[in-house]
């Protein structure tokens, strides 16, 4: 059965199961999975299983050992004092084990804070080493807290902003305490403390702050860095308000600028989220246009048709949905003059997503014209399929192996495509570039 026909609750449901995969479960959740969708298939309840309502055994938290919790609260209950030699003279018995698994844990949890703290200096530009074994020092007293006052469930790994493990952020929400308007983006891997979060009212400068860098110098990799650190201070704070969505927006358009289309998906993601479930008002119309245009470029017909027939005729009015809907029409009819059309007359920033498949309908469009003329003026395929310029075209059909001319010697302005040659070549090309999209990150 093709993925293009699961339901969307599934293809979410699946999506999620995959991100909360780690190493050691990986192959029994995904034997597990496989299971689960087969039995759904072959019962015909695809559509009418509560997916969200779905729990993979093998991906519920696993008990801490408990022996393991109990060897570690021998080791807090000595209260720091020193320990005395387990031999004695007596022979190695049961509490050198102890204490061997004792360092052993120590070992590995410094080891663990090190490197963290290596990839915290690189970031910030190199920090006194003794920030390091300071850090260290609160590191056992961290894992005989959680091991003692948090249960296995509370730990998951499900979030925009998660690693491998997180905690349940909604349990154990906190309130920013630190006042400094930049902060380097690091994945967390423990419980955030407060006064590493900046609160509402810091982030709110920070965000204005790069809005007027962002306009000064587009340095978009430090940018990028600072909003996904702004993204995470939210997440770990719970604060799901409008200025969430006006962050989550201001990154997407950012990222479409700079064509960077992982935090693009990611930011768009989050904001269908904020919409829909959350109800909370933003520029709605927008990005729904710009999720119609990510679909037509990935060529996702199935949930295109499932996107388009939720929407309103409220929505179908505004005018970016109705511009999107157009260049829909266009391209299922294969109108080219008209998809051009509405390419250089885009709102908001729909070109810069048209961008990432014009090539693709320009190749299709050469296709057709080449078929109806036996020789183009390279002007006439400039102004028709939206060329900047004639050196552009060339530069076109060289790199799609098509630079066949009737005079080749002559200027760009000047030249004239032999449509009869490069007809095949065309063909061949759209076949090895287009026909199968190929996206960066998910829609």
């Amino acid at each position: 059965m093709s993925s293009e026909s699961w339901p969307p609750a599934l293809k979410e449901w699946v999506a999620k199961c995959l991100g909360q995969m780690t190493d050691s479960n990986r192959d029994e959740a995904q034997a597990e999975l496989r299971q689960v969708i087969s039995e759904a298939f072959t019962n015909k309840t695809l559509w009418t299983t509560d997916w969200q309502g779905v729990q993979l055994q093998s991906l519920l938290p696993k008990p801490a050992p408990q022996l393991l919790k109990r060897k570690l609260d021998e080791k807090f209950t000595t209260n720091n004092k020193k320990k005395k030699p387990l031999n004695n003279g007596k022979g190695n018995g049961a509490g050198g084990t102890v204490f061997n698994d004792q360092a052993a844990l120590s070992r590995r949890a410094e080891r663990f804070q090190r490197e963290h703290e290596l990839e915290r200096q690189k970031l910030r530009g190199g920090q006194g080493t003794s920030q390091v074994f300071s850090a260290n020092s609160n590191l056992l007293s961290r894992i005989h807290s959680s091991s003692r006052s948090a249960s296995p469930a509370l730990w998951n790994t499900d979030g925009p902003e998660s690693g491998d493990r997180t905690v349940d952020w909604d349990r154990y929400t906190i309130i920013g305490t630190s006042q400094e308007l930049f902060k380097d983006y690091l994945r967390l891997t423990s419980e955030p403390d407060a006064k590493d979060i900046r609160p509402l009212k810091v982030l709110e400068r920070t965000l204005a702050e790069l809005k007027k860098r962002w306009r000064q110098n587009n340095d978009y990799p430090w940018i990028c860095n600072q909003f996904k650190s702004i993204r995470q201070d939210l997440t770990v704070q719970r604060i799901r308000t409008e200025f969430t969505v006006q962050v989550y927006e201001i990154h997407a358009r950012m990222a479409l600028e700079a064509a960077d289309m992982v935090e693009y998906n990611q930011c768009q993601a989050m904001l269908k989220n904020l919409y829909e479930h959350d109800n909370i008002p933003g520029c709605t119309d927008e990005f729904t246009a710009y999720r119609i245009l990510m679909l037509l470029n990935g060529m996702n017909r199935s949930d295109l048709n499932l996107l388009v027939g939720q929407l309103t005729s409220k929505q179908k009015s505004s005018q970016a949905i109705k511009h999107a809907l157009e260049v829909q029409r266009a391209l299922s009819s294969n109108n080219y003059h008209a998809f051009f059309e509405f390419y250089t007359n885009a709102p908001n920033m729909g070109a810069y997503i048209m961008d990432h498949f014009v090539n693709r309908e320009r190749n299709k469009a050469l296709m057709i014209m080449s078929k109806a003329y036996l020789a183009l003026p390279v002007t006439f395929i400039r102004d028709e399929l939206a060329f900047e310029t004639s050196t552009d075209v060339t530069k076109f059909l060289a790199d799609h192996n098509a630079p066949f001319y009737q005079n080749p010697n002559a200027e760009d302005d000047l030249k004239n495509l032999n449509c009869k040659q490069a007809q095949l070549q065309l063909s061949q090309a759209y076949d090895e570039r287009y026909r199968k999209a190929k996206l960066k990150g998910a829609i």
